[in-house]
């Protein structure tokens, strides 16, 4: 009796004989020379073909075979839980055509995501100063092993099945010519340096976007937006997402939420629809994926965006708390950049390298589960009174201290009226201590509750407190499922 192994090898034959040639295999652009493949046992590879023309897959020591269904879509699965990183060659043939995609590595593969500030680049960008760091990220970025792949944008609004776009070897010239972000080279550069295997990088984002139009189109709720193709519901999810789709994916990282607050000023309804597009976005990839985000740094949307429909000072808060309220969804996590924001009348702080290096650890120590990596700030857990003082404890607080030397900052306090007022705060045995000689019977305490707020609060790691109000607890994540 043949081996199974045999038998499939036969029947791949078999197919590859018996159909007509003429017709002609397709693969999607993400799976192209010069690509990652994420390692797992269970690996996407998929395209198009005539209606039932026979396909086969050759990757290393593995060749699959399948038929194409009646709308012509085939897919078949590679285990490359055990494939080596050195360069190899992936093989596709259809009944009259070869596909021979070159020097595919196999490594760890993320798609990064979001607005202007996960678009940002290294170096010049019309409107905008350059980030921190340019010359010497680019000067070290001949990294044959961190490939990169930008997205192209979307020229109609419409679903598509796949998107425009190549992989390219990460060089100085690569970064410049494709705009690559910057927050996400940082983060794939930390991974690779860690876990010492290939890195491939999706960059998919679009500066002024909302994340409506990153939804599928059935989770959204109502909405009215602007006719601009991308500020359209759903058309950067049809357009820039779902055609990568379902390529086998470690994780996603994402920085949005400055355009929902300009105009709709979000606050708590952010949540939702972070919850609406995780799911969406989970669904179509086949993956319960880790989702790794940015809390928004700083700015002042109420002096310098005041014509923009901002609420006022307390717009940014009530974002950033929708944001951390997302954290009840499981296998998320976030990161603060209170410390980040260098000029406050700039929407795009400059220093990205720090933004990727924090969602790199957060995912070193969250999917990797690397030990001694400190991936989160002081985190408040609960309050307590003692006379007129309010004495709260954190999470992650190991070394607290004030990252400036000087007294602890942005804290304010209130009585059972709700009346906030400054507050002068001081460490103790791991706590913080809060009073204020204007409220003499303490029920409330929050902490850089202001778009203005570049709080000193930090851990031993150097991480930033999140900020919150002590009459919203903050959410623990879920345990992975």
């Amino acid at each position: 009796m043949r081996s199974p192994h045999a038998r499939a090898a036969g029947l791949v034959a078999f197919l590859l004989v018996a159909l007509p040639a003429g017709a002609e295999v397709r693969l999607p652009s993400v799976l192209s020379d010069h690509m990652v493949l994420q390692r797992a046992a269970w690996v996407p590879v998929w395209g198009w073909a005539a209606p039932n023309e026979a396909v086969s897959v050759r990757f290393g020591n593995q060749t699959l075979g399948t038929v194409a269904d009646s709308d012509g879509r085939w897919r078949l699965h590679l285990d490359l839980s055990q494939a080596p990183s050195t360069p190899g060659v992936l093989s596709v043939r259809g009944a009259g055509k070869e596909i021979v995609v070159k020097d595919v590595l196999v490594g760890e593969v993320w798609l990064a995501s979001g607005q202007s500030n996960m678009e940002k680049p290294f170096g010049e960008k019309k409107g905008q100063l350059p980030t921190f760091g340019s010359e010497e990220a680019l000067a070290g970025a001949e990294q044959p092993e961190i490939r990169l792949f930008k997205v192209a944008r979307l020229k109609a609004a419409q679903l598509g099945e796949d998107v425009s776009g190549a992989w390219v070897r990460s060089t100085p010239a690569a970064l410049i010519s494709t705009q690559f972000s910057a927050a996400a080279y940082s983060f794939g550069r930390r991974i690779k340096e860690e876990l010492g295997t290939p890195v491939g990088l999706i960059d998919a984002t679009w500066g002024g976007t909302r994340i409506e139009s990153w939804t599928p189109p059935d989770l959204l709720g109502q909405v009215d937006l602007p006719p601009a193709v991308k500020d359209k519901p759903a058309s950067l999810y049809n357009g820039m997402i779902a055609g990568l789709a379902p390529v086998k994916l470690k994780g996603a990282l994402w920085y949005q939420g400055e355009s929902n607050i300009l105009h709709t000023d979000d606050g708590p309804a952010y949540t939702a629809k972070m919850e609406a597009m995780i799911r969406g976005w989970r669904r179509a990839f086949g993956q319960d994926l880790p989702f790794y985000y940015v809390q928004l740094a700083p700015h002042l949307y109420s002096v310098v965006r005041k014509d923009q429909g901002v609420g006022g000072p307390e717009s940014l808060p009530r974002l950033r708390e929708a944001q951390l309220d997302a954290l009840r969804i499981p296998n998320t996590g976030m990161i603060v950049t209170t410390d980040l924001a260098d000029d406050l009348r700039d929407i795009h702080p400059r220093d990205k390298q720090s933004v990727g290096l924090r969602l790199a650890n957060l995912a070193l120590a969250e999917s990797y589960e690397r030990p001694g990596i400190v991936p989160y700030g002081p985190t408040y857990r609960a309050i307590r009174f003692a006379g007129r003082q309010a004495i709260l404890s954190f999470d992650h607080a190991q070394g607290l201290a004030a990252r400036d030397g000087k007294p602890l900052d942005w804290f304010e306090i209130a009585g059972s009226d709700g009346r906030y007022h400054p507050a002068r705060a001081t460490i103790r045995d791991g706590e913080v201590l809060v009073d204020s000689p204007l409220v003499s019977e303490p029920k409330f305490v929050r902490f850089g509750w202001h778009e203005a707020a570049t709080p000193n609060l930090v851990n031993g790691a150097g991480l930033p407190a999140v900020p919150f109000r002590s009459e919203h607890p903050i959410p623990k994540n879920p345990p992975r499922i």
